[in-house]
């Protein structure tokens, strides 16, 4: 068990994490789960259900860690992070270039200058300048548990409802079926049964 830089008991053990997220090789899962435990502590996602909601999130979002910047084609849809246009406009994507340079980066893939300009003031650190600080791990986790905070995602994670969850991160449902699979895994592996309640302790 990692011994989280001597902060304590850490929230996520590694054999935890290898069994949320099978296909993130070892020597990975090693760079991550330090990482992984300061943010979570940090962003008091430290009870199961709050743990449970945000690696299952994550693991969809970075396909379990192992992609932290968006495939650059562009696709169509990736033309429409270009200005002009609403979307870019939305996204704070003001100059040419402003799509790729500021495309999905991290483990809830934060896109367009606009969210590079906020979480790098929020950390200080410059990610307009150098976005892909963005797709490091302890840049990219503490962009994620930052995000997690300010969206009160774990008041919703504290009542199970994990399609808010996806809401806010997603805008929408979309891979619903793969976030809720990785969540059954985590309450699992972190030890809440399926008709444990909240507030109680797991069996």
């Amino acid at each position: 068990m990692n011994n989280n830089q001597g902060q304590g008991k850490p929230i996520i053990s590694d054999q935890q994490l290898q069994r949320i997220m099978p296909k993130l090789p070892e020597d990975k899962r090693q760079v991550f789960l330090p990482f992984l435990n300061r943010v979570m502590a940090i962003s008091a996602i430290d009870t199961p259900l709050r743990a449970a909601a945000f690696l299952a999130q994550i693991a969809h979002e970075s396909g379990e860690l192992r992609f932290l910047e968006e495939i650059w084609g562009p696709t169509e849809a990736q033309r429409r992070y270009e200005p002009p246009g609403s979307l870019a406009e939305r996204l704070g994507n003001t100059e040419p270039g402003d799509g790729k340079r500021f495309r999905g980066r991290g483990p809830l893939q934060i896109t367009g200058r606009y969210n590079y300009k906020k979480y790098g003031e929020l950390l200080g650190v410059d990610l307009v300048s150098n976005p892909d600080l963005a797709s490091t791990p302890q840049i990219g986790l503490s962009i994620a548990g930052m995000y997690w905070t300010k969206n009160r995602l774990n008041q919703l994670a504290d009542i199970g409802d994990f399609t808010g969850i996806t809401r806010r991160i997603n805008g929408g449902l979309n891979g619903q079926a793969s976030r809720e699979k990785y969540y059954q895994t985590a309450k699992e592996a972190l030890g809440i049964t399926r008709r444990r309640r909240i507030g109680t302790e797991p069996a």
